[in-house]
């Protein structure tokens, strides 16, 4: 695997001169924010040799070099998922390999189901901690020693630093945002009522097919991570809505302006 994020990190050199501060991963609702911002360069995953490829419909495939505002970053314009078939180590790739082009902050957004009965599809939630029960590590196998050590230390993946940014800019800009535990499961069903009342029982907030993983990926690698979710609909047995992916789209949408403007915030104040 180390080979591999060599390759990858060798042939998106060839083609780009850039090195990141901020790594940004762009979940559902927000795909076109890379659009927006002060581009220098990008690149198709399909042209980096042995890069994973997303196949999600709506998710765009390619690395957005420039700057928000002042800060040089790195934005993917659509992740790989474990449902998608990749095994965990190729979806966590592209994480790493903005980490090894220079990134020292990784700000993670996503669409989830929200499980605590308090929120409200639009919501915002901060991540403040994640559960990883349902899916395998990233870090299962032989540990790239170049990365990080055997057994990192996760009792605060989600920098307490950068979550009171999060708190600050979502004051400046109004929002009235959450904070919670997101529970990662594999997809690409949504959950069981059942599984939602384990997941509550574990003492989460959110669930989702993404997100906890790259983090620890990066935690693993030494970079500061903070993470957004963008609660889209209440999860199974929590409403009594079927749910569907259009739902989900939908809500992303009609709260994306308000997501733009907090997410541009925050990482202008890193």
């Amino acid at each position: 695997m180390y080979n591999k994020l060599m390759t990858c990190l060798a042939s998106v050199k060839e083609k780009i001169d850039f090195q990141p501060e901020t790594a940004i991963i762009l979940g559902s609702g927000l795909g076109d924010y890379a659009d927006g911002i002060k581009i220098v360069d990008t690149i198709e995953y399909s042209d980096i040799e042995g890069f994973p490829v997303s196949t999600v419909k709506g998710h765009k495939g390619r690395f957005v070099f420039g700057y928000v505002g002042e800060t040089p970053v790195v934005i993917m314009q659509g992740r790989v998922h474990y449902y998608e078939g990749y095994p965990m180590q190729e979806v966590v790739l592209p994480t790493r390999l903005m980490g090894m082009l220079g990134a020292k902050k990784l700000l993670l957004t996503n669409a989830a189901g929200g499980v605590n009965e308090m929120f409200q599809p639009g919501d915002f939630m901060m991540i403040t901690d994640h559960i990883t029960t349902a899916v395998p590590s990233p870090l299962i196998g032989s540990n790239i020693e170049e990365l990080g050590t055997r057994f990192p230390d996760m009792s605060e993946v989600y920098s307490a630093r950068l979550r009171n940014v999060i708190r600050d800019c979502a004051k400046e800009c109004s929002i009235d945002i959450k904070e919670g535990v997101y529970v990662q499961f594999t997809g690409p069903s949504y959950e069981t009522p059942a599984e939602i009342r384990m997941a509550k029982a574990w003492g989460g907030d959110a669930v989702g097919m993404s997100t906890a993983c790259e983090a620890m990926a990066a935690r693993h690698m030494g970079l500061e991570v903070c993470g957004i979710s963008c609660i889209t609909n209440m999860a199974a047995g929590i409403s009594r809505q079927k749910l569907n992916h259009k739902e989900v789209q939908e809500t992303a949408d009609r709260v994306s302006k308000s997501f733009k403007e907090l997410v541009t915030k925050v990482v202008m104040n890193m």
